[in-house]
Order: C-alpha cells, then sequence, then structure tokens
C-alpha cells in the first residue's frame, strides 16, 4: 500500500497520473482539432448535439444537459449559446414548469450532428477505441467509470 501521508506522489503514482493527464489532454485536443476543422464544432459542443439526439424527443432540461456532460451551469449556458446563435439548438420554456428551461436539437443541429459523426468517429477510433484490445477496453471503461464516480 503506497504511503498516502506526504505531500508526493511517489514514482509509480506519479507515472500513472501523468500518462492520464497527457493522454487524456491529448486525446481531447486531437478530437477538439478534427471536429473544429471538418465541422466547426467543438467536442463540448459537439457532445451536446450528441446528448439531446440521444434524449426523448431531443430535448433536456439544460440542468440534465449540464449534469450529463459533467458541466457547470455557465458553462452548458455559454456552450448552448454558441450552438443556439448557428441555430443548432434552441432554449424553450420548460413547459411541465415555467421556472426550468429546455434545450431541443433543431433540424440544422441533427445534420450538423450526423454531418460531423463519421469523423469524429474514425478519430475516435484512430486514437483511442483501435490502440486497445477487448479486455484493455474494459478495463479501462471500469477505471474510468471509478474515476467518475469518485469525482462526482
Amino acid at each position: 500500500m503506497p504511503d498516502t501521508t506526504g505531500p508526493w506522489l511517489d514514482e509509480a503514482e506519479q507515472s500513472t497520473w501523468r500518462a492520464y493527464l497527457e493522454g487524456s489532454m491529448r486525446l481531447a485536443e486531437a478530437l477538439t482539432r478534427q471536429l473544429e476543422t471538418d465541422h466547426g464544432l467543438t467536442l463540448g459542443e459537439y457532445a451536446v448535439l450528441v446528448r439531446l439526439d440521444e434524449s426523448p424527443e431531443q430535448t433536456l432540461r439544460m440542468s440534465e444537459l449540464a449534469d450529463s456532460l459533467a458541466h457547470s451551469r455557465s458553462r452548458i449556458t455559454h456552450t448552448v449559446r454558441r450552438l443556439e446563435s448557428r441555430d443548432l439548438v434552441r432554449r424553450v420554456a420548460c413547459q411541465a414548469d415555467g421556472r426550468g428551461v429546455n434545450c431541443e436539437l433543431t433540424d440544422a443541429g441533427r445534420a450538423a450532428l450526423v454531418a460531423a459523426a463519421p469523423g469524429h468517429v474514425a478519430s475516435v477510433r484512430r486514437h483511442l477505441v483501435d490502440l486497445l484490445e477487448p479486455a484493455e477496453a474494459a478495463i479501462l471503461t471500469e477505471i474510468m467509470r471509478r474515476v467518475a464516480d469518485s469525482a462526482r
């Protein structure tokens, strides 16, 4: 068991942390670069379009959208505002309760998602999926779920 009382990570812990940090940052950078170059979307914007497309009636409350993407309310508002300015989404009052705001995927947003998806999926495969054996992918999935749960 590693000594967790000191202020520093040991060599193995530091190696794990730095490999994760560099790998995740470079992966996000590569995915964003592909989306921005080919479709004018950031990775965060693409993720919003995906979440809305997967939702019933292609609509989510803004708070649910933020939670599903692990974004702050202000960050999701900023991202949605950018998408809304390009008519890819729209914000509407929640019918169930007048205080809430829903975000809806527009037809143009769906078209943008359909156009961007093949290149994005190819990039995800090239930079992550194709590098892993099935057993490694299962282990990575389990590890990242634990990390996400711990950081909630």
